[in-house]
C-alpha cells in the first residue's frame, strides 16, 4: 500500500497540486473539520458507494489515524482503484480544516 504523510499532502495543495482526497470518517468526526475539499464517505458506507469513484482518478485515504483508511486504502485496491494512505491520519494534519 502506497503512503504519503500528512505533512507531503499539505505541501501539494500548498504547491497548488490538485487532489482527490477521500476522507473515511463518519459524518460527526468530520463536522469537526476535514481537509478542504476532501470528500466524505464513511468507512462502513464505502462498499455500497464506491462506484461514485473514479477509476482513472488517485485518491488520497484519511481517517482520525490512519487505520480506517488503511482498510479503506486495501479494499478499493482490490476493487482497480489507485489509493494512498495518508498515514498518520487527522491527528497528524496540520493544515486547514473546513
Amino acid at each position: 500500500m502506497k503512503t504519503m504523510t500528512a505533512k507531503e499532502v499539505e505541501l501539494a495543495i500548498a504547491e497548488g497540486t490538485h487532489l482527490n482526497i477521500l476522507d473515511v470518517r463518519e459524518v460527526g468526526e468530520v463536522a469537526a473539520g476535514k481537509i478542504p475539499g476532501a470528500i466524505n464517505i464513511p468507512l462502513g458506507l464505502l462498499e455500497f458507494r464506491m462506484n461514485e469513484l473514479d477509476k482513472s482518478k488517485e485518491y488520497i485515504m484519511v481517517c482520525l489515524s490512519g487505520g480506517r483508511s488503511g482498510s479503506a486504502s486495501q479494499f478499493l485496491e482490490s476493487h482497480g482503484y489507485n489509493v494512498i494512505n495518508m498515514a498518520g491520519g487527522m491527528y497528524n494534519w496540520e493544515g486547514n480544516v473546513e
